[in-house]
């Protein structure tokens, strides 16, 4: 599904039938070479990880990773390849590794952000990285609407020897993750790429711990990069196509895939219980998912209908009917996600939703309006009857099922709803362009929920098209301002009390719908390579999709450089 998509985790549900040290990766049947590849010291074999997030009828060769819409993007490979100047713990928000970067300094209350780039980097090319490579990178994504998915509004970017420093116009502390997961780009190899969101990167220069290897339309091999500046246990790693959710499913069941992050009904009976000793998951709730209402069309653009939708909706069967017991009913109307930002939580104990569906109070809302029931059991108001259609793609069999749930839901309380599935493609198009009514989405994780509400309700994310946020398409200056307001407190408690007017925002006007928590949908088996994130060790979320710490940097490299062979 993975953006933008911003922080976009692009999964494809699937339908049943230290510092650090290092892997992951999936095997294809139809691939025989993924199966086995030379250790680093030539002296044994070990078997490619195999990873798989997101089946595909078939790959570009472009690595761009500022172009969410991407196979190689989608798929985590670009997270494993180019990196960026700190790596942050979705799982655990108050760790951050340092990377790229070795440290960083604020000043001028916040406006100001100067950081000390890592020695000895270089590119997978053999060429040193510089701080005018990361000057490089910012100004770039300063320059160009196009790539800038984080919404970065930067003032300037200047270096001295070994440091880099940008300013803002405004305090940024709770906006530093996409500030500093931006992934850094080589000078020498994008300063000659024209519009870089057009630009296909077939043979990508990053300084990630891999470089690509071997590519087919039918999978593709990262190889270790001899130039990386840590140790790089896991040697290759393979992305296999598996062109339907069966057959991904089947691979991962018969011990084909060693690391996938998948929606999959009966997990525990059809997965973990097959080999307990191996199959585990955990599904760490990142984000939250919900409704998003497009606010310039009929008939969501009415905050009556708004409140009818969340009244009338059923969170408990969404949760456990439609996302299969894997997440968890967001009980609070502001969205924020617990227990994620349990730290930021005190006030939203008093803005509730309800568990199941209220079908009448639902109606009596609209008649409130100024809405009636015709003859045909749903409602209109001024000759316009409140019939809406919500999309996503079909292949997101959980959002599917959702959605298909909120339909039934919702006629039950007089709105003529129904859902349709798109593809992949047409539903990223529709969305980013604003074409829709309602639609199931998730949120943009982070270390903070400024990253969430962000995402959410900036309107500068949708004033450029595609939008990267803000997706339906709220304007409101005092939101912005207090968007901003929040960017600049440095402390959780200052920015637990900014956070109110936001989520009191959220909760009374609804410009987007809470529905059940999003989780970092992570399946493993560790028969190959061991040192997996668990709930015990959540040093990591371990969702594979790569993209969750900003444009094009990923949780997947913590992940792969924490990993070791079994044996």
């Amino acid at each position: 599904m993975k953006r933008r998509l911003l922080n976009h985790r692009r999964f494809m549900a699937v339908a049943a039938s230290g510092l650090l040290a290092a892997g992951v990766a999936a095997c294809s049947s139809s691939s025989p070479s993924a199966g086995s590849s030379s250790s680093s010291s030539g002296t044994s074999a070990e078997p490619a990880l195999v990873m798989e997030s997101s089946p595909e009828t078939s790959l570009n060769q472009d690595f761009n990773p500022y172009v969410s819409t991407g196979d190689a993007y989608g798929m985590g490979a670009t997270g494993l390849i180019y990196e960026p100047l700190i790596e942050f713990d979705l799982a655990n928000p108050t760790t951050q590794y340092p990377w790229l970067a070795t440290s960083y300094t604020w000043s001028n209350g916040g406006k100001t952000i100067m950081f000390n780039i890592r020695q000895g980097v270089k590119w997978n090319d053999g060429t040193p990285l510089t701080a005018a490579d990361v000057a490089f990178t910012f100004n770039l994504v300063n320059t160009n609407a196009s790539i800038n998915i984080g919404g970065l509004k930067i003032s300037s970017v200047s270096t001295s020897g070994n440091t880099v420093t940008l300013n803002f116009a405004t305090p940024q502390y709770a906006n530093l993750e996409e500030i500093a997961g931006s992934a850094i780009l080589p000078k020498a190899q994008w300063s000659g790429v024209g519009n870089p969101a057009t630009f296909t990167d077939a043979n990508p220069v990053g300084t990630g711990p891999y470089k690509l290897g071997s590519f087919t339309p039918q999978g593709f091999t990262l190889v270790k990069n001899p130039y990386y500046w840590q140790p790089v246990p896991v040697s290759k790693v393979y992305f296999p196509v598996y062109t339907s959710n069966t057959g991904a499913l089947n691979a991962l069941f018969s011990g084909q895939i060693d690391w996938t992050g998948n929606f999959i009904p009966g997990l525990q009976k059809s997965f973990v219980n097959t080999d307990p000793a191996h199959h585990h998951y955990w599904e760490a709730p990142g984000a939250s998912n919900a409704l998003f209402p497009n606010l310039n069309k009929w008939p969501t653009n009415q905050l009556a209908v708004r409140q009818a939708i969340s009244e009338a909706i059923d969170r408990t069967t969404i949760a456990n009917e439609g996302e299969a017991g894997l997440e968890a009913p967001v009980l609070n109307s502001t969205g924020l996600t617990l227990p994620t930002f349990q730290a930021w939580s005190a006030p939203v104990a008093s803005m509730t939703n309800s568990a199941t569906a209220d079908a009448a109070t639902a109606q009596q809302t609209l008649e409130k309006a100024g809405f009636t029931k015709g003859s045909n059991g749903f409602f209109a108001k001024g000759g316009q009857s409140v019939s809406l259609t919500i999309v996503d793609p079909a292949a997101y069999t959980d959002y599917a099922q959702d959605d298909a749930l909120v339909a039934q839901q919702l006629k039950a309380a007089g709105i003529d709803a129904t859902f349709e599935g798109l593809s992949v493609d047409a539903w990223n198009a529709d969305v980013a362009d604003g074409n829709f009514q309602l639609t199931m989405h998730w949120a943009n994780n982070g270390i903070t929920p400024y990253n969430m509400y962000d995402n959410w309700l900036d309107s500068s994310l949708a004033a450029t098209t595609p939008a990267t946020g803000d997706y339906e398409r709220l304007k409101n200056p005092t939101i912005d301002s207090a968007l901003a307001k929040l960017a600049g407190d440095q402390t959780t408690p200052q920015q637990t009390t900014d956070l109110v007017p936001l989520e009191q925002y959220v909760a009374q006007n609804l410009p987007i719908i809470p529905t059940t928590t999003a989780s970092e949908w992570f399946e493993y088996n560790s028969q190959h390579y061991v040192g997996w994130p668990t709930q015990q060790n959540p040093y990591e979320t371990g969702q594979p999709s790569g993209t969750n710490n900003g444009p094009g940097s990923g949780t997947d490299e913590v992940v792969i450089l924490h990993l070791h062979p079994a044996h």
